[in-house]
């Protein structure tokens, strides 16, 4: 047998990448040769070690026995396995580096030399320099930084690397990341100037609903440090000190407001600040890609108004920012206004982003509008990369002309993931549903998951908790959720309140009394859930297994000890499992329905589902990790949540006390409804989405669910009529009104063409998930797809799906006719399929069935 293991990475890296881990023991990851079917053991070698062959059949995530690297030194491997094909030649060598310690650092932290503190929004960046001369030429150089707000860094005039927004947001008080880069033919012998770009970005600039400033501190700061490796053996380190120097730069940035530049700026440099108080206790590498530029697009239009104004049409809603090649002549003055929507002028407007003022009443501005004074150089490019906005267009004000698609561009801009999902079918319509979900979720990957790329760009957690599962499909998402998850747990509170977004600022804050909201806070149990499924990593599973039970422990307790003014006091024997205090969110957004931020309303049938379904799923997390008594535990309390939630609002007839749409898809959804009545239960939903001329009646935490639960309740017909429906509120409205992302509300631009809250607001794409998992018929069976459903519901013609699985590719395509379906599924070694009552092995089958 002379086929090999391919796809060798390590941890969340992606294969042929040589990450950075901290641990001297990852876990590892290969493909099997092709056309094998199963692995019977592993061997793998690095250097001179040889392991003995180890009798298993897991290729994923497996943790490394070998020798442990020393920190700062990089690891080569090589995996060979026995299948029932017989024993493979040895695969291409792959590696990872173990990083240094945190603490093991020449560098001391430094601040930028800033008398006055300007407004938030206005504030300066800095330039922060040293000059050193190198008397003999590097072999070998590596950078590492990482900075309190957003930094570039540059070696002699060139820009390091091409990562955007380092080091990216985290719960920096816990967590801080830091990079890594090599600079090695960016230095010369002689002189060399290092300098790094610094502004305020997540960490005191303006961010979420609120648009507060210095959230996570008042005072941006750097940490850098160069170390040059010599061919005798010696080395160079330059590291942040006191000899470094800065002033202003020549433009002041925030992530919300935008970028300002005078390109006619100039100040003079002054000595740098020690940041007393800063160590290195909270830094960590990088677990996720990195945030960077990913595509460009032409306009597909460029338009000139009466008033002078010029607007740039992209054709698609993005994250990022424009590259404008056409600054003028000395002395112009740009602005560039980036929105979602056109008023009937055919301007720019952003009414609909902005956010109220809690504290002087009014709306605050959306921020969103960068300007550039031009110095008239030739070749002058504006490209602003210490801000994103969310937007399809862009109003440039103060341009002479003529512009046109020639002189600018969009840059999209968010987490590099590696996509590693498709679906089609045969209605064009539910294809371009497909590509907006995709695209809205990419707008909304920028380092967290964000809820919306303009008006608050804040990582909710259930909008997360809601989407994950369909991003899982069409793009590696298990490093980006890792990375997100960690600043989650650092987030929570000592009483186990999951906070609503994170990383959270804290602090005082009108919105704090909102945290600890059923759905969201749920994340913490839900998201890793949903990773152990799609990609087998039980080790996210054991890391947050105590944020996981603190948050359960808080929900139980309030449960337990208090009661809605509206209910008796705790007297009856289910009263202490029924959650109906707290603020809570609710359904939210639900169609006719105003979102109110209610501290006393009652959303008990809401809050104690999400008990229960976090309570059963820690339950077997407990199991699964062998902790016996808490799974007794966590068992008891699902039990007891279950029959309170039955009592409380199930009738015998299988209606509910408080009938909703949402209820009914959340009492199916989490198996709230004992056997013999759910179709009873499905009945009356349906009856209600047929009182609604078959239009959906859901909002954040459901609607993700509808399709798939009317589907495996028998009403796979109802599923399908709601997807294809028009008006308000559907999907299929939101593209025929020419949306090209998913709305915030399912009313985002009203016939008239005004708009409301965010046009890119990804919770409501959560229906791809049906397409792939029902609609193609892709569903995991076990963790990781080691073990799937191919099971087609053919509402279409033909639809397809592929998906890159840690085993590798699985697909389906089926066709239909007014006879026969045709089924061909593809199944990665490693893996076994079920269609209909039949096994599939790994290979490609063809099916074909009477209908």
């Amino acid at each position: 047998m002379n086929t090999v293991c391919t796809g060798l990475r390590a941890e969340y890296a992606r294969p042929g990448e040589s990450p950075l881990i901290e641990s001297g023991r990852p876990r590892l990851s290969w493909l099997l040769p092709a056309g094998t079917a199963r692995q019977e053991a592993y061997q793998w070698s690095s250097g001179d070690w040889v392991s003995p062959w180890i009798e298993s059949a897991d290729s994923v995530l497996v943790p490394w026995t070998g020798p442990e690297p020393s920190p700062g030194r990089r690891a080569s491997w090589r995996v060979r396995v026995r299948t029932d094909l017989g024993v493979s030649d040895w695969s291409a060598p792959a590696s990872w580096e173990r990083a240094l310690p945190p603490g093991q650092w020449q560098a001391e932290w430094i601040r930028p030399h800033e008398p006055v503190i300007a407004e938030p929004g206005n504030r300066p960046a800095y330039l922060l320099r040293t000059v050193f001369t190198l008397t003999a030429p590097g072999r070998h150089a590596r950078l590492r930084f990482t900075a309190h707000g957003i930094v570039e860094a540059f070696c002699n005039g060139v820009r390091v690397g091409d990562e955007e927004l380092t080091p990216g947001f985290t719960a920096y008080r816990s967590r801080l990341q830091v990079c890594d880069q090599d600079v090695t033919d960016l230095l010369r012998e002689g002189r060399n100037v290092l300098t790094a770009v610094l502004s305020d970005g997540w960490f005191r600039g303006r961010h979420g609903f609120l648009r507060t400033a210095d959230g996570f501190g008042d005072r941006t700061a750097l940490l850098a440090e160069l170390t040059v490796s010599h061919a005798d053996g010696s080395r160079t380190v330059i590291g942040t000190g006191g000899a470094w120097e800065s002033r202003p730069a020549w433009f002041t940035a925030d992530l919300m407001d935008g970028q300002r530049e005078d390109r006619r700026a100039a100040h003079a440099w002054h000595s740098v600040h020690p940041e007393p108080g800063e160590g290195y206790a909270q830094l960590t590498v990088p677990i996720a890609p990195p945030v960077r530029r990913i595509r460009e697009i032409v306009p597909v239009s460029v338009a000139r108004l009466a008033s002078g104004s010029h607007v740039a049409d992209l054709g698609e809603n993005i994250n990022g920012w424009i590259r404008l090649t056409n600054i003028g002549p000395v002395d112009t003055s740009l602005t560039l206004t980036h929105g979602e929507i056109l008023d009937a002028g055919g301007s720019v407007t952003t009414d609909h982003l902005r956010a109220p003022d809690f504290v002087n009443g009014g709306f605050r501005p959306a921020g969103q509008v960068d300007s550039v004074i031009s110095a008239g150089r030739a070749g002058d490019v504006f490209e602003p990369r210490h801000t994103t906005h969310g937007f399809r267009y862009v109003q440039i004000d103060g341009h002479p002309g003529p512009l046109g698609p020639d002189d600018l561009r969009g840059v999209v801009v968010h987490t590099d993931l590696a996509r590693t999902g498709t679906f089609a079918c045969s209605d064009a319509r539910v294809n371009r549903l497909h590509e907006n979900a995709v695209r809205s979720f990419l707008g909304n990957a920028c380092d967290i998951p964000t809820d919306c790329p303009q008006r608050e760009r804040s990582g909710f957690s259930g909008d997360w908790q809601i989407f994950q599962p369909s991003a899982a499909f069409t793009h590696d998402v298990a490093g980006f959720s890792a990375k997100w998850l960690r600043d989650l747990a650092a987030d929570q509170w000592a009483d186990g309140t999951i906070t609503n977004v994170s990383p959270d600022p804290g602090g005082p804050s009108p919105l704090r009394a909102t945290n600890g909201s059923a759905g969201w806070g749920d994340a913490i149990v839900l998201v890793p859930w949903q990773l152990w499924q799609a990609y087998g990593d039980r080790g996210v599973l054991a890391e947050h297994y105590p944020a996981m039970r603190a948050w359960v422990d808080r929900c139980a307790l309030l449960a337990a000890t208090q009661r809605h003014p509206s209910r008796p006091a705790l007297v009856r024997p289910h009263d202490r499992f029924l959650l109906d205090t707290g603020f809570h969110f609710g359904e939210w957004l639900e169609p006719g329905v105003e979102p109110h931020l209610d501290p006393h309303a009652d959303h008990g049938i809401v809050a104690t589902a999400y008990l229960h379904q976090s309570a059963r799923l820690l339950a077997s997390i407990a199991e699964l990790l062998g902790h016996a008594d808490d799974a007794r535990s966590y068992g008891a309390l699902a039990a007891g949540t279950l029959s309170a939630w039955q009592t409380e609002y199930l009738l015998p007839d299988g209606r509910l006390t408080r009938p909703s749409q949402a209820n009914y898809v959340r009492a199916l959804a989490f198996g709230l409804v004992p056997s013999a009545l759910r179709p009873a239960v499905a009945g009356h939903l349906v009856a209600l989405i047929e009182a609604a001329d078959f239009h959906l009646g859901t909002g954040f935490l459901t609607t993700g669910l509808l399709l798939p639960t009317l589907a495996d309740n028998g009403h796979a017909s109802v599923a399908h009529r709601l997807l294809m429906s028009t008006g308000v509120p559907s999907w299929l409205e939101m593209v025929d009104r020419g949306a090209t992302t998913v709305w915030e509300r399912w009313d985002g631009v009203g016939a008239d063409g005004t708009a409301q809250m965010s046009l890119n607001h990804y919770s409501k794409g959560a229906v791809i998930e049906f397409l792939h998992t029902h609609v193609a018929g892709l569903r995991i069976l076990s963790p990781g797809y080691r073990r799937f459903l191919i099971s087609p519901v053919p509402l279409f013609d033909w639809a397809q799906a592929v998906h890159q699985t840690p085993y590798g590719t699985a697909a389906v395509s089926w066709r239909r006719t007014p006879t026969h379906l045709t089924v061909e599924a593809q199944v990665p070694p490693g893996t076994t399929a079920v269609l209909r009552d039949e096994t599939l092995p790994p290979g490609v089958h063809h099916r074909t069935y009477a209908l």
